[in-house]
């Protein structure tokens, strides 16, 4: 596979706001919130989880400048969705309801997580 190809294909498992756990890493283990995803790089970065130490130099005077230690992205890969109904770390599948809508559910438990789009009103 081209690596056009697969850079095209742009879709993650898990969204802003979503609890994840992290799978491998230094900070495997962990759960936290996702802040930011990045589709296109295939990356997000989780809120407390490999936490990076920046040295900022100030560009004004009124600007401070220090250390700094922010949160880097982790491959989308490395991390799982908790789900809210079981609590547990788990894959995220999508099915269509009788009503249209598409929705992201549980594979552990069947517990909807959210919906991903409304169906057609007629």
């Amino acid at each position: 596979m081209a690596k056009e190809e697969r850079m095209s294909r742009n879709k993650l498992h898990v969204k802003v706001d979503d609890q994840v756990y992290v799978l491998t890493g230094k900070d495997a283990g962990k759960t936290g919130k996702i802040i930011a995803a990045y589709p296109a790089k295939g990356r997000v970065i989780v809120e407390g989880v490999n936490i990076a130490t920046r040295h900022v130099k100030p560009r004004s005077q009124h600007q401070q400048g220090g250390i700094i230690r922010q949160e880097m992205t982790i491959d989308a890969s490395n991390v799982m969705l908790v789900c809210q109904k079981c609590k547990r770390p788990s894959k995220v599948g999508r099915k269509y309801l009788e009503n249209g809508d598409k929705v992201r559910f549980c594979k552990s438990c069947g517990a909807t997580v959210s919906v991903v789009s409304k169906g057609k009103k007629e």
